[in-house]
């Protein structure tokens, strides 16, 4: 009786999660009766197999949840940031040879609070996922600005009005230029200051890591497009196109990977890119555009615009491991069930080349959420 109680006493100390501790007590208690050896050691071995098993599923259940979990949090951030009621300014003073103006760039997040950084490179908090193409140039040491999304009141709160206009740099008669800009919003990032206009699709790092299967991207907006193009590039004078602009929003899923010479490739898992060619003065609430898996190209709904991203000129950039600037090469179509790695999210105001646009193409959005 003694032992049996130490035994009972050893096996209440022991984890409930290790089961195998309780052998040697057990094997002890049946060297003490041998006739219930041959019986119970039959049903503790089932016993014991079957509480593996389970353990084996609860851990497993258990990393998947917390995998889950994880990726769900960039869900949850994009979401959130997403209802662009959060905003906040920076304060940048021009270089006195291009006019000393002071101008205003806008982020969706904060509390509507003016930061004053003058030449300071901007750095998106760690939090925050989103980014506009709102940014800083330091060129051969001259400040200038561009900002072309902007916060607007909406319905107590706020939306974000992306649009295409003409930046217009002139220094003193020396310098006349006329760009073209277009206003983007995604998810990514765009490092500051830009140096240099060589290379406009290399300056902004579109997407983020992401291995989740979503459904469709959900977002309310109004339009105002179909604008003439004109190209602007700065370099000579303003060339007026015959076509009217649109405004898109592309969200996609990849799967990326890097070769020994550090170039890196993706194959297409998902597709969901939208055109907006028609003024819509009204808001459409919750318009879903659904995203589509595998190779799209025999779809009913497939556009040309749709397709691989292979030209240099439109093609992502990303940095690789060895912190060089490439391109993202598309391959392909990856397979139905690829699991991607990366997720590609943005709205333009007008869905040609840099300096390429509809001036005056205007979109509106808010209230931007995956839908799983």
């Amino acid at each position: 009786l003694a032992g049996d109680a130490e035994a009972a006493n050893e096996s209440r100390r022991m984890p409930m999660y290790d089961m195998s501790l309780l052998i040697p007590i057990v094997l002890a208690r049946f060297s003490e009766r041998p006739y219930l050896c041959t019986r119970n050691l039959h049903i503790y071995t089932f016993f014991m197999r079957r509480t593996r098993l389970c353990c084996l599923y609860f851990l497993l259940a258990f990393l998947a949840a917390a995998n889950s979990n994880a990726q769900s949090d960039m869900v949850k951030r994009i979401n959130e940031y997403g209802k662009l009621d959060q905003w906040c300014v920076r304060e940048v003073k021009e270089s006195g040879i291009i006019g000393g103006n002071t101008r205003y760039l806008f982020e969706f997040y904060g509390d509507q609070d003016t930061t004053f950084t003058g030449k300071t490179p901007y750095i998106s908090p760690e939090y925050y996922p989103w980014r506009t193409n709102n940014v800083l140039a330091i060129v051969a040491g001259v400040v200038k600005t561009n900002n072309t999304v902007y916060p607007e009141p909406r319905d107590g709160g706020y939306c974000a009005r992306i649009e295409t206009h003409i930046e217009e740099v002139k220094a003193l008669g020396i310098v006349n230029m006329d760009v073209v800009c277009q206003g983007a919003f995604m998810v990514g990032s765009l490092p500051e200051p830009i140096k240099d206009t060589k290379s406009p699709m290399a300056k902004v790092l579109y997407g983020v890591p992401f291995n989740e299967t979503p459904r469709a991207l959900r977002f309310d907006y109004k339009s105002d497009v179909g604008h003439t193009a004109v190209r602007g590039t700065g370099f000579s004078k303003l060339k007026v196109l015959d076509y009217p602009d649109s405004a898109e929003v592309t969200f996609m899923l990849q799967k990326r990977w890097e070769d020994e010479d550090g170039r890196v490739h993706a194959l297409r898992v998902a597709t969901a890119i939208e055109r907006f060619a028609e003024n819509t003065p009204d808001w459409v609430n919750g318009h879903e555009v659904a995203l589509k898996y595998g190779d799209i190209t025999s779809d009913p709904d497939y556009e040309y615009f749709m397709g691989l991203k292979t030209d240099p000129e439109t093609a992502y950039h990303t940095i690789n491991s060895r912190g060089e600037n490439v391109i993202v090469e598309e391959d392909g179509w990856a397979e139905p069930g690829t699991e991607p790695n990366y997720l590609i999210l943005h709205f333009i105001s007008s869905c040609g080349k840099a300096f390429y646009g509809g001036v005056g193409n205007t979109l509106w959005v808010d209230n931007i959420e995956i839908v799983m």
